[in-house]
């Protein structure tokens, strides 16, 4: 009789429990989401993991994960990736925000591992063979980049980015008629697109039709004044041509609109040189390495600082 009161009131008090745990779970889920909506992120963070203490739901590591990436804590987000992974290892979307998690830590052999698993898992989806030809291309392997980028294209003719890839690779080994018609399908459907407008630019400069690059960097510059890369890639050009004086004309402009462009004051630099401004040059070089004391220091291509987020196509695939 003992033990059936004790089984009777132990089970009572195990389901009551129970109850709480899922009700205190689900409190701290969704106001997780209410905070991520009311831009609180620093909070969305703690209600999250709270929830995930109580029950290591999917779904809430989904939100989760997605939130470090918008904050880029991509060490966070690598680690929430793993789990999820774990838990539902044949889910391609997972591999896919991590292997671009792993490409903004600059982990390109992980990134190329986690890719090649979404592969494996699907053969046919395009996202996987993109972020795989884009880990090979960061390992510098150019002809297993080309084959993973043609087959993601294949999966997806208007696959821009894919594109856009493999033109600048192509483009980096000479083979500039195939560059030329991956450049000029992305530009056929979309006449505006800035990053390949920049790379038809570098194109015409191999072709050596120079007046059609800076034609190109032109139009991007009135497309968007914000955009550092035609700034820096027209004055590269006039220096090129040795007209000094466009140069620096153009790099004023550029680093009036953004004081802190370090590549703008390096290359102005060069060509105050050329102008036989010995002390104009120095300081110019001076003010680049005091920004930007790192010599290969990478250019995102915009005046402004955007908050890292996974790329389109993994959504939309």
């Amino acid at each position: 009789m003992a033990n059936f009161f004790k089984s009777l009131f132990g089970g009572s008090s195990e389901n009551e429990k129970q109850k709480t745990d899922q009700k205190n779970f689900e409190i701290f889920k969704y106001d997780g989401l209410r905070a991520q909506r009311m831009g609180r992120a620093d909070y969305a963070v703690k209600c999250f993991n709270e929830a995930l203490q109580l029950e290591e739901d999917f779904e809430t590591m989904g939100y989760l994960s997605d939130l470090y990436i918008q904050i880029n804590d991509m060490t966070a987000a690598n680690e929430m990736l793993q789990r999820m992974i774990q838990l539902e290892p044949t889910l391609v979307r997972s591999y896919l925000l991590l292997a671009h998690v792993c490409f903004m830590q600059s982990n390109y052999a992980e990134m190329k591992e986690v890719a090649e698993k979404a592969v494996q898992i699907d053969s046919e989806n395009p996202a996987a063979h993109f972020l795989l030809g884009k880990a090979e291309h960061e390992l510098h392997n150019d002809i297993m980049t080309i084959a993973h980028l043609t087959k993601a294209i294949v999966l997806k003719d208007d696959y821009t980015e894919a594109r856009l890839l493999r033109a600048e690779v192509l483009l980096n080994m000479m083979q500039l008629n195939d560059a030329a018609e991956d450049i000029n399908a992305i530009l056929e459907h979309e006449p505006d697109e800035e990053a390949t407008l920049l790379l038809r630019g570098k194109l015409k400069e191999a072709q050596n039709k120079e007046e059609e690059a800076e034609a190109d960097y032109r139009n991007i510059i009135e497309l968007n004044p914000f955009n550092e890369q035609a700034f820096l890639y027209l004055g590269q050009l006039y220096i090129k041509q040795e007209k000094a004086t466009e140069a620096i004309e153009l790099l004023d402009e550029a680093i009036e609109l953004n004081p802190n462009f370090a590549k703008a004051y390096q290359e102005r630099g060069r060509a105050k040189l050329m102008n036989d401004d010995q002390k104009g040059s120095i300081e110019d070089a001076q003010k680049a390495m005091e920004l930007s004391p790192k010599e290969n220091e990478l250019l995102n291509g915009s005046f402004n600082n955007q908050e890292s987020q996974a790329p389109k196509d993994i959504w939309q695939i």
